[in-house]
């Protein structure tokens, strides 16, 4: 079943270089995601067993679409869905017309298969390009890419996206942290991408090995994987020097290229919604929120062709604001999962609010973790940081650490241990960081 034109009819490329549906109208836009999610809908109906079923049970067919507004009577799909239906079940193309297959860790279960056709390989492509052009990357950069390839969506997705735009990669991966400030120094780069956590350890080496960070060509850097903050870009551009921005994705979807920060605004995401349709849902009840509320981000896609996926829900917590430095939709900076919410004696805390507070605290880095443990039938929290390299072991240390004890008690509103290490002392990834740490036994 052919997908209808990526591009929309009777929009003209912009004088500075964005593609039509950048500058389109609302009304341009909303017709394009009409037609498209009409023939998203069609082709997993007949194309994939889950979808017919679901649909089938919730009473919906495809010709009930009638307006974008319509999108609620359709079912929600989840990483339950996806691992049910493993390997290859989500499907809706034979397989000889599958290009390419990647993986989420499948860490918590059964990894997530997500497969694309030439056609989809394409689309990624260029929402990555959009993407690293948005962020301020132009034809001609040099981009040194530390996101891990593989199965993980990460390092291939950005790899594409930069070629696409013109850009000269420099397929580092992850890991090598010696080496990848080498690199840097020797090779010249213009772009980075990369985790936020990572780059901070990038930071640190480049500092151990006496180099000064601001020093280096770097001038943008494209971070994503995982929740960060505003004061974590703070840090990041006041250490490195540069222009850190936000990139947002998920395999489930596409991969990164789903939505990113805009260089000229640095106020939240724009979401491509040519390509991923969003809505915004509570999280217990499921029932679609107005936009400007806060509760969890859900996706469709709308061009797929290997694996359409119906209002996925990605687990992450954010906003829809209107568009700025594009008319597309925005989103806000991702303030945490729903299944990275810790519930503390009935407290709700994410690992992004204990970040927010570490970096006001000069004697502290911004490498931690969240310990949880459970004493008798009392659930407790450990925040493990480590003290910056220029904080001597001792009274000041531990004066920031009870600064920040008495900060989450005060602002959060629960009773937290604070243990500072040695720099170092908290483990470091070259993907994902592990943030929350549950120590506590099964009931």
């Amino acid at each position: 079943m052919n997908r209808p034109a990526i591009s929309a009819e009777g929009l003209e490329a912009s004088a500075e270089g964005l593609e039509a549906i950048e500058t389109a109208s609302v009304d341009e836009l909303r017709a394009v995601q009409l037609e498209r999610l009409r023939w998203t809908v069609r082709h997993a109906y007949e194309n994939v067993p889950h979808y017919r079923t679901a649909l089938d049970a919730a009473g919906t067919h495809p010709d009930d679409i009638h307006a974008l507004s319509d999108l609620p009577k359709l079912p929600f799909t989840t990483k339950d869905d996806l691992r049910s239906n493993y390997p290859y079940g989500m499907f809706a193309v034979p397989a000889e017309r599958v290009a390419r297959v990647h993986a989420s860790s499948g860490t918590t279960g059964r990894p997530t298969i997500v497969g694309y056709t030439r056609d989809d390989l394409e689309t990624w492509a260029g929402v990555v390009a959009r993407s690293i052009r948005a962020a301020g990357g132009r034809p001609g950069d040099r981009l040194h890419n530390a996101y891990g390839y593989g199965l993980f969506t990460g390092g291939l997705g950005l790899h594409a996206g930069a070629e696409r735009l013109g850009c000269a990669v420099i397929p580092v991966s992850g890991g090598m942290t010696g080496r990848q400030v080498l690199l840097i120094r020797d090779l010249r780069p213009d772009i980075i991408t990369v985790t936020p956590s990572y780059m901070l350890a990038l930071i640190d080496e480049m500092e151990r090995q006496g180099v000064d960070p601001r020093s280096t060509s770097l001038r943008v850097g494209i971070f994503g994987a995982e929740p960060w903050t505003e004061e974590m870009r703070r840090e990041v551009e006041g250490r490195l020097g540069i222009d850190a921005v936000d990139i947002y994705g998920l395999s489930e979807i596409v991969g990164p290229g789903v939505a990113q920060e805009c260089a000229e605004t640095k106020d939240g995401l724009h979401l491509w919604e040519d390509h991923f349709y969003p809505e915004i849902v509570d999280p217990v009840t499921g029932e679609t929120l107005p936009d400007g509320r806060e509760g969890e981000l859900v996706l469709t896609t709308l061009t797929r062709q290997a694996m359409p996926v119906l209002r996925y829900r990605t687990r992450d917590l954010t906003r829809l604001l209107p568009g700025t430095a594009r008319p597309m939709r925005r989103i806000a900076r991702i303030s945490g999962r729903t299944d990275d919410m810790i519930i503390l004696r009935g407290v709700n805390l994410f690992p992004t609010q204990i970040e927010e507070l570490l970096l006001g605290t000069d004697e502290l880095a911004p490498h931690f973790q969240c310990v949880l443990t459970r004493r008798g039938a009392l659930d407790g929290l450990t925040v493990r940081v480590e003290r910056r390299g220029a904080v001597a072991a001792g009274p000041v240390a531990t004066a920031a650490g009870e600064r920040v004890r008495a900060l989450i008690k005060n602002t959060i509103g629960v009773s937290v241990e604070v243990e500072v290490v040695e720099p170092g002392g908290i483990e470091r990834s070259a993907g994902k960081m592990r943030r929350v740490i549950d120590e506590r036994p099964a009931r």
